[in-house]
């Protein structure tokens, strides 16, 4: 065989060199060729010296069956996988050069066996596919092939059948790679490039997981001839049923078909190829932004969230990725609300895939090695909190919910980038830092805009993940040598955020109270305010077990004495000596601005509910004050100093002491010692309990004769009666006020002391009258000189009465109105009409839709309580007969329907529209069925198809004739009270219609 090759590699060209050829194939030829290949050496040199030989044959059809011999031979031998790649390579790469020799009838021949070997699964390691492309194009350029029985068809038509037939067969998973590949440099067609492309996509499902990223990344070398969008929305697809496929078998690990983290890093590394693609192909990378922006953000899903996300870290896409982020979150927080809020749209539409649930799955998705999305995640976060946060109200205040009660679509959004934000916290250690920091940044930066999301967020941060905040702590402690230059809003809120903090980190700790000490001495009024609000924050929330001594109360403390054990949950002696150190500090604002001691008296109140065993410190502190403005002569009215409580400056007068807030402090004190002594039947004993009966023995006195001498005052004893001035234009006026306020709220302080102390007795109760009607007569003065033209000199006072006191009185109120509708006879009802023509069960109705809307806002969860008792009293009132029709009442009684109406599901069969119909034919006020008839239409836009309904309210209002223009009002109020339905009211229209004419 050596003999062979030294033979052919030697012979020159001559006939010799034809007879040695012509009579050596095919056989000993194609031996020659593979034991050349097989040992390495000199393959390449052999083919072509046999193609020489071939090329000066006399006959071309001779020559050109032998060199089609050859091409057969050596792709099968190319694919065994015995050769070495080298020598593969050298072979294909001849037989690539020598392919133009070929005539059309042999091109034709060699990619039938091309796509016959592909169909059989006989392409091994493809690499004779990189021959392929060479046939298939220099076949495009053949004029004329002859095709079965006589047909002859040009090149390019025999080149599209080939493909057809071949991306119409069966593959083998193993070659789908290499035929991505290799139509890379095949010429195609629109029409070809799309059927292939199809033909690709749908063969992954059939691949191993692993094999999807490096067939990702030949897919889009081979976009670049076309398709680009059929592409990426493939690629999309097939990752977001892959994820749907994840939770459906989350539920059991013995059926998951891949495991997550293997999902999760094919995904990642997908991720990678696109974005390197888009870096390359800056079209690719529009027509993915375009498809998603055309399709209004439907076919997003965690992966390509995730995508898009690391695509934002491309310069020249970022802000429009960003936008579309918003606008698709946006979207569709307001899809999922008009879809829940009508039944008609539920059964029509699909449920809306929420957005929200993609974005935090695409969050809880990048912890396996995401990190190309985790600074886009951030970014985003914070995106949605600065677009969609609180806006600032009249005079910068914040006038909207926190997020945790979020209802519109901003507020769902400015939520979610919070839910981002915090989730992203807790999962990526490498970003912790730049969260934190830009949270901070901004409580400092944005003081003249609501902040509260980010105090929100930052508290949860703390919450979910309090020993991986402390690891940035130091931010924190930045943060807080700038509290005496941030709005006292910010202050309290930061420092309620991070106060779990300060109860695991003495270091944490020490800072502030550093802080607050500075800034008791600050010389801005808002820092002091701001070192108040930080130290009444520490004693709310550093709870105390036991009573203080009273003694204790007046030492000074120093921070060694201050010790806490962090591995401790919870070390009471630490917290009394840490409690009485900030006692012993707020004691020095008793002798600041009116404004510091404001905040102090309001903070007390509230260290009180949540900290109780202070209540006797703080009494002790509030009854020297009082002291120092109670008058102590029992023959002398008024009983308290007012004139020791204002301040002049020039003509400017001031509130100095806002003495009516440490006397409803005192009342609350005295009734916590009052209830806790009832409850347990005694307090502390020894010392303290005499200090303790002692004070509580002087307040009760001091508060009796207040009360009882503040009765006996009259106005001129304040310098407050008709003839008094309350202009802003004058000190006087000024004082006056001031004076006002002063006495109002001591009314009030007096009303519920006496109130709640007095047991239900008789003569308490008669001082509680008479201190209202004190109250109301100063009242009526104020509003008859408001009412002259004349302003006052601050805005009506906000009432001092506590939400305890309030719901007793509501409770009473509740029980009269049940009692009322069940037991009050007619005549009874008649002698108790009021003036202007109202009646008991009128001013019972305005009480009861008060308290419905208070319930409502304040208390939603405890509605369904409420109703249980009260809905069948309002439905009867409803189909009464029409001699106990009362039109006021009745407007009232659908206004709480109204009201009612809005808890109801879009779903829900709570409601039955007979009960309504039929009141139009029973009355005639044109009031109450305006009313009627919009609770009608808001009812009805949950259920039913507006379409037949406007057809048939049109016919009934068609036929009206003359009263037509009496009831258009109340048609048109409805109908543009309702821009989605309108219900199918024509049986009761008929019927109203016809009682009326």
């Amino acid at each position: 065989m050596k003999a062979a090759i030294d033979k052919i590699l030697s012979l020159s060209e001559g006939e010799s060199i034809k007879d040695f050829v012509l009579s050596s194939f095919p056989l000993q030829l194609t031996a020659l060729i593979t034991n050349a290949a097989l040992k390495g050496k000199a393959s390449a040199a052999v083919i072509k010296a046999i193609f020489k030989v071939i090329s000066i044959c006399l006959f071309v059809s001779d020559g050109a069956s032998r060199r089609l011999c050859v091409y057969k031979h050596c792709i099968p031998l190319c694919e065994s996988g015995d050769l070495q790649t080298e020598v593969a390579s050298d072979i294909i790469g001849l037989l690539m050069l020598e392919t133009h020799t070929l005539p059309g009838s042999a091109l034709a021949v060699l990619a039938s066996l091309f796509v016959d070997a592909i169909k059989v699964g006989e392409m091994g390691n493809g690499k004779s596919l990189e021959l392929f492309p060479t046939i298939l194009t220099a076949l495009a350029a053949t004029e004329a092939i002859a095709y079965g029985k006589g047909k002859v068809l040009s090149g390019d038509e025999y080149k599209k059948q080939l493909i057809n037939s071949l991306c119409s067969s069966r593959w083998d998973p193993q070659c789908v790679i290499h035929l991505t590949t290799m139509f890379r440099d095949v010429p195609l067609s629109p029409e070809e490039l799309q059927f292939l492309i199809e033909k690709i996509l749908r063969m992954f499902h059939k691949l191993d997981l692993q094999e999807i990223p490096p067939l990702v990344y030949q897919l889009l070398l081979l976009s670049a001839k076309g398709c680009k969008k059929l592409v990426l929305q493939g690629i999309i697809e097939y990752f977001r049923e892959q994820d749907v496929r994840q939770k459906e078998e989350s539920m059991d690990v013995e059926v998951q078909t891949i495991p997550q983290d293997q999902l999760r890093h094919v995904e990642g590394t997908t991720i990678l190829h696109i974005v390197f693609a888009f870096r390359l192909d800056h079209e690719l990378g529009r027509e993915f932004l375009k498809s998603l922006k055309v399709s209004q953000g439907q076919p997003l899903c965690p992966f390509s969230i995730a995508l898009l996300l690391s695509v934002a870290r491309i310069q020249r896409y970022e802000e429009q990725v960003f936008e579309f982020l918003k606008g698709a979150v946006m979207k569709n927080f307001k899809d999922e609300q008009v879809q829940q809020g009508s039944k008609l749209l539920q059964d029509l539409l699909p449920p809306c895939h929420s957005a929200s649930q993609m974005i935090l799955d695409t969050v809880k998705n990048s912890v396996f090695g995401w990190d190309h999305v985790t600074q886009s995640l951030v970014q985003l976060g914070f995106i949605l909190m600065d677009s969609f946060g609180p806006k600032a109200g009249p005079f910068g205040k914040n006038t909207e919910a926190p997020t945790t009660t979020a209802k519109t679509p901003s507020q769902l959004a400015c939520r979610l980038g919070g839910q981002v934000l915090q989730e992203s916290f807790k999962l990526h250690e490498p970003i912790r830092g730049e969260i934190l920091e830009q949270v901070l940044n901004r409580l400092v930066t944005k003081t003249a805009s609501p902040v509260t999301h980010f105090i929100e967020l930052l508290s949860n941060i703390v919450l979910s993940a309090p020993m991986i905040l402390l690891e940035s702590s130091s931010k924190v402690t930045e943060t807080f040598d700038q509290l005496s230059f941030l709005p006292l809003s910010t202050v309290q809120g930061l420092l309620k955020a991070v106060q779990p903090l300060l109860k695991v980190s003495m270091a944490l700790k020490d800072a502030l109270i550093l802080v607050l000490r500075k800034a008791m001495f600050s010389s801005q009024l808002d820092g002091r305010k701001s070192a108040v609000a930080g130290f009444l924050l520490l004693l709310k929330n550093f709870r105390v077990l036991g009573s203080l001594a009273l003694s204790q109360c007046s030492q000074a403390l120093t921070s060694s004495q201050v010790q806490a054990d962090v591995h401790s949950r919870y070390n009471s002696a630490a917290n009394e000596a840490f409690c009485l150190e900030i006692l012993s500090s707020l004691r020095r604002c008793l002798g600041q601005q009116a404004d510091v001691r404001l905040m102090l008296y309001e903070g007390f109140h509230d260290v009180l509910r949540r900290n109780s065993q202070l209540a006797s410190s703080i009494m002790h502190t509030l009854l020297s004050q009082l002291r120092r403005y109670y008058e102590p002569e029992q023959d002398l009215l008024p009983p308290v100093k007012l004139e020791s409580c204002i301040t002049a400056q020039g003509d400017q007068v001031f509130l100095q002491e806002p003495l009516v807030l440490y006397l409803l402090l005192c009342v609350h004190c005295l009734l916590w010692h009052q209830s806790v002594n009832e409850t347990t039947g005694g307090g502390a004993d020894d010392e303290d309990e005499e200090d303790e009966g002692g004070f509580q023995d002087e307040l009760y006195t001091v508060l009796d004769s207040v009360t009882r001498r503040m009765i006996k005052s009259e106005l001129e004893d304040f310098e407050l009666d008709k003839s008094a001035e309350f202009s802003m234009a004058s000190s006087v006026g000024v004082k006056n006020s001031i004076y006002a306020v002063l006495v109002m709220g001591i009314y009030e302080v007096l009303m519920e002391y006496n109130f709640i102390t007095g047991n239900y007795s008789k003569n308490r109760f008669q001082e509680v009258l008479e201190l209202f009607n004190c109250y109301h007569k100063l009242s009526d003065i104020l509003r008859e000189k408001s009412g002259k033209g004349r302003t006052l000199a601050s805005k009506t006072p906000r009432s001092l009465l506590s939400l305890g006191f309030v719901s007793t009185l509501l409770t009473a109120l509740f029980r009269v109105l049940m009692w009322r509708y069940t037991n009050i006879p007619s005549a009874v009802e008649d002698a108790g009409k009021k003036e202007k023509n109202q009646s008991m069960s009128l001013l019972c109705l305005e009480g009861l839709l008060r308290i419905f809307s208070t319930v409502l806002q304040q208390y939603p969860t405890k509605m369904a309580s409420f109703l249980c008792s009260l809905g069948r009293a309002l439905f009867s009132q409803l189909t009464g007969g029409e001699e106990d029709f009362n039109s006021r009442e009745a407007q009232l009684l659908v206004s709480i329907l109204s009201l009612l109406s809005r808890l109801l599901e879009p779903s829900s069969q709570q409601v039955t529209f007979h009960t309504f119909y039929s009141q139009f034919h029973h009355n005639s006020d044109i009031s109450f069925s305006k009313g009627l008839l919009s609770l009608l239409f808001s009812l009805h836009v949950l259920y039913k198809s507006p379409v037949s309904v406007l057809w048939e309210l049109c016919q009934d209002i068609h036929s009206l004739g003359p009263t037509l223009q009496r009831l258009l009002s109340v048609t048109h109020y409805a109908a543009r009270d309702s821009e989605l339905a309108v219900p199918d009211v024509s049986p009761c229209l008929r019927e109203y219609i016809s009682g009326r004419v």
